[in-house]
């Protein structure tokens, strides 16, 4: 999707998240000085730490905005991170092969139709060398269905406020959040409301799209922990092969 407006806030928004803890998951599967690709990348959050272990990231988006404010801070840092302007379901371009491709953040959620998600995971598979790996986290059904609709996040400091309001969408496992947010802007504040919607599948499901795509070794955590996910489990953390020899 396109964020317009969103981005200049997004970090201040995030400032919670523990994109440490999505490293951390990480770095469990890498090499040293892995060629990594950052899809959904956004502002940029997950590159960085990458980078800084050393690692030859490559990170794409399709908002233009967010890509804007990631290539500041990689400028700022001194980092060398190449970010791209591409949609994940229609990645077209690289001529090399990366050890991973990582989708966080439950970016992948932003895909509405189980289309886009095959779609996605054969693009993903083709730009994967032979034994790489594909890592991506997504919000699990009981989430969708139990915790998200009906409820509201509110957060207010003198720079910056936020509405956060999320129901139920028309598909199975889907949500909207609407969200309207308040940026000061010298005595006044400026207001922005956006509209995301959001859709998961089981795991079982993930894991078919993922084995008709050509993925091995099919695996899955949830909520940041090695744990097998249990009833009441409101993120999948998912790991997939591809195989290294292709038939």
């Amino acid at each position: 999707m396109i964020y317009q407006g969103f981005a200049g806030v997004y970090d201040e928004l995030m400032t919670h998240a523990p994109y440490d803890e999505w490293v951390q998951w990480i770095q469990q599967y890498m090499k040293p000085n892995a060629a990594i690709i950052d899809v959904g990348c956004g502002t940029g959050e997950i590159s960085l730490r990458l980078a800084e272990k050393g690692h030859k990231v490559t990170g794409i988006d399709l908002s233009e905005e967010m890509l804007a404010f990631a290539q500041q801070k990689a400028q700022a840092k001194n980092q060398s991170i190449q970010f791209l302007h591409q949609d994940m379901r229609e990645v077209t371009g690289f001529e090399q092969a990366f050890q991973a491709a990582v989708i966080c953040c439950d970016s992948l959620n932003y895909l509405k139709n189980e289309n886009d998600v095959k779609k996605t995971f054969k693009n993903m598979f083709q730009l994967l060398e032979a034994g790489g790996v594909l890592l991506f986290d997504v919000h699990t059904p009981y989430k969708m269905e139990e915790v998200f609709p009906g409820s509201t996040y509110a957060d207010q400091d003198e720079e910056i406020s936020y509405i956060w309001q999320s129901d139920k969408g028309d598909d199975m496992y889907s949500v909207i959040h609407d969200l309207s947010f308040f940026v000061k802007d010298g005595d006044m504040y400026q207001r922005y409301d956006e509209t995301h919607e959001q859709r998961t599948f089981p795991f079982e499901t993930y894991a078919a799209f993922l084995e008709s795509a050509g993925f091995e070794q099919i695996e899955v955590t949830a909520d940041f922990t090695n744990e097998a996910p249990g009833e009441f489990a409101e993120r999948y953390f998912i790991s997939a092969k591809k195989p290294k020899t292709i038939v």
